[in-house]
């Protein structure tokens, strides 16, 4: 019964991986897709923040599964070892998931308030 379930929460990290993979890289061809339309267009800086915003939404989602993955390897991980290099990665990516949505979080109150179009004017 153990051995049927180490294989299977292996086999679950990899999917689980993979999706993140999957999201990460779709997210950044979309938003070098989109930069270097951008770039050619020479659009304003209302889009310019958009891109950032969607990949920085992307980054979010796949960081979030990524932890998930973490969480499930470090469940069947049987030395401490094991379990403190992946606690430190999902640290790791904790911290850089909460300051991009912080990031998102003040984006989105800046362009609700209006903030960026009265500097703009100033």
């Amino acid at each position: 019964m153990e051995e049927w379930l180490r294989a299977s929460t292996e086999y679950s990290v990899m999917l689980i991986n993979a999706m993140a993979l999957v999201i990460i890289l779709y997210g950044a061809i979309e938003s070098f897709v989109a930069a270097i339309w951008f770039h050619f267009s020479r659009g304003d800086g209302h889009r310019r923040r958009e891109i950032w915003l969607r990949f920085a939404r992307w980054l979010v989602a796949g960081l979030t599964f990524q932890l998930a993955a973490d969480i499930i390897e470090t469940s069947m991980t049987p030395s401490w070892d094991g379990i403190g290099r992946l606690a430190a990665i999902a640290v790791v990516r904790t911290f850089l998931n909460y300051f991009l949505e912080r990031d998102l979080a003040e984006v989105r109150g800046r362009q609700g308030d209006g903030t960026e179009e009265k500097e703009r004017a100033a």
